[in-house]
């Protein structure tokens, strides 16, 4: 694997760390099983928006878009 700078004059520390983080990843790719199924998270999943109501129109209507629970 090549990794190439191609813009901005890093570090030699900041080269180790960004090296250190695609070695763990490379890593922890190589662990799993190739057939393991991979977890979303809870958070990221669409459908726990969108089993709550809309908010209906009204003149606070404004201030639940963003927040389903309230």
């Amino acid at each position: 694997m090549t990794i190439k700078v191609v813009r901005g004059n890093p570090t030699p520390e900041e080269l180790a760390a960004a090296l250190a983080v695609v070695r763990a990843r490379a890593v922890a790719a190589a662990a799993l099983p190739s057939g393991a199924p991979t977890v979303r998270d809870a958070w990221s999943d669409p459908s726990r928006i969108a089993a709550r109501r809309v908010p209906q129109p009204g003149p606070a209507s404004w201030s639940r878009t963003y927040w389903p629970g309230g």
